[in-house]
């Protein structure tokens, strides 16, 4: 647990263990079906492994996890009070969509962007066998520009390396561009109209690809209007 409020109000004493960093990301995680720390880790890339344990030791010992242990498989499930928390995830999430609209440029993370396309695969939109989708963000530097999803029936890999494997379509665009589509502030259609992202390979499959994904679940939130002056 966090340090404590000192004051007997339930919110207080959830806010101990909750409000700590990284803690809800975590809760994030595993409410979207993350078990396995490594998949745990790509889900919050810029926190260490250390705290990750250290964060995930205090959600099992307050019972909001269980450590499960099967040879050298380890996983990470939430309990029945974990469970609860899935509501108030969903909750932060349409109020942050709603009311916190700038990003800013410390916030684009291209890991993170490709650990949430690959876990929204419309599986059944993609073609047969397998399907490798290159995206190039020419924006950021040379070592996080190039990542590859490597979609077949039973699996989505996410790769920072070439794979070896024949791509299918290359999909080109600011990371800015991406995580807007991502998010649902910008459409798929707009960004291809006006150029901010470009998809190379065969006709049918250009056309395709918006199809191969669903966009975050926080992307039909409606936005507040804004109001400019007279």
């Amino acid at each position: 647990m966090g340090s404590s409020y000192r004051q007997f109000c339930p919110v207080a004493k959830a806010m101990e263990l909750l409000d700590e960093r990284w803690t809800l990301l975590i809760v994030r995680e595993l409410v979207l079906g993350s078990r396995r720390f490594n998949d745990l880790r790509r889900g919050v890339p810029r926190m260490s492994p250390t705290l990750l344990s250290k964060r995930l030791h205090q959600l099992v010992r307050a019972g909001v996890v269980e450590k499960r242990t099967d040879g050298r498989e380890v996983q990470y499930v939430l309990t029945a009070a974990g469970r609860e928390l899935r509501p108030v995830i969903e909750a932060l999430g349409v109020w942050g969509t709603r009311w916190i609209g700038q990003i800013g440029d410390e916030d684009l993370d291209p890991k993170l962007l490709l650990w949430d396309l690959h876990r929204n695969v419309v599986r059944d939109a993609v073609p047969d066998g397998r399907t490798v989708v290159r995206f190039s963000f020419p924006d950021v530097p040379t070592g996080t520009r190039d990542w590859w999803l490597v979609i077949t029936p039973e699996d989505t890999d996410v790769c920072d390396v070439d794979p070896g494997y024949a791509v299918t379509v290359t999909v080109t665009a600011g990371l800015r561009r991406m995580i807007e589509i991502w998010r649902g502030d910008l459409s798929w259609s707009e960004a291809l109209r006006v150029g901010a992202v470009k998809v190379d390979g065969p006709e049918a499959l250009r056309r395709a690809v918006p199809g191969w994904f669903t966009l975050s679940a926080f992307a039909a939130v409606p936005r507040p209007v804004a109001v400019t002056a007279d």
